[in-house]
């Protein structure tokens, strides 16, 4: 058998190494190429410290919102961020208008917030409209939520026109014209309605939307049904916490 020479090993030798440390290098490049997982984005909390003003409807009262402010217990906010404002139904929604810019102010002051949400149902969507868009109180409210309110009007009312709020809320009134000419939702505030074709108080029922706002058309729920839907007061929730 021929023997290679000590100089012909230390070729093969030297070949090898070179190769290997190639080899080595380009798998380390390789695996550095590698792209990281981005980190998932961070889930944004919903903010419940905002205090909550619930405006009731005509002939209503502030038990209207009881299971309303046990759904917002639930979705995070403290009893003690939970307010609901009563008003005279047979008066006149000028004067309960102003009698809420009041209520919030107090809420503001007691509570500390720059800002409430408000919450209201039927006619009570007159009394925000009006407070929120002629008395300026759209820069004292983050987000309005009207549940089947007669922010249009409804022709239900011709049933009460010996009451003065009866015919505000007639449509067509020049109450109506006050709160509905131009900007139907001022401000920053964000603005959503909940209305239904089953409601059968809100006639028509889609007198309820806001142009600007965005208006959830639920399936089916009478009108008074909605006070304790546990679904459309949870979305109600979480759109003010939004």
């Amino acid at each position: 058998m021929r023997r290679r020479s000590p100089r012909r090993l230390l070729g093969v030798l030297a070949a090898v190494t070179v190769a290997f440390t190639l080899f080595s290098s380009a798998t380390t490049a390789g695996a550095a190429e590698t792209p990281t997982p981005a980190p998932a984005a961070a889930v944004q909390p919903l903010s419940t410290s905002t205090p909550v003003v619930f405006v009731h409807g005509y002939t209503g009262s502030a038990s209207n919102w009881t299971t309303a402010m046990s759904v917002f217990r639930l979705n995070g906010w403290s009893s003690s961020n939970l307010f609901a404002y009563e008003y005279d139904s047979y008066g006149n929604n000028v004067t309960n208008a102003q009698g809420l810019a009041t209520f919030v102010n107090n809420v503001k002051s007691r509570t500390g917030a720059s800002k409430v949400a408000i919450v209201n149902h039927s006619m009570g969507g007159l009394v925000s409209q009006y407070y929120l868009k002629v008395l300026g109180g759209n820069t004292s409210v983050s987000h309005l939520a009207s549940i089947a309110g007669a922010n249009h009007g409804t022709t239900y009312a011709g049933a009460c026109l010996i009451y003065t709020t009866c015919q505000q809320m007639y449509p067509g009134s020049s109450f109506i014209s006050q709160i509905t000419s131009g900007d139907e939702t001022p401000g920053d505030t964000k603005y959503a309605t909940w209305y239904s074709a089953c409601d059968g108080i809100i006639l028509p029922y889609t007198s309820t939307r806001l142009s600007g706002a965005t208006n959830n058309n639920v399936l089916c729920q009478t009108h008074i049904g909605y006070l304790a839907d546990a679904v459309v007061l949870g979305q109600i929730a979480r759109f003010v916490a939004s």
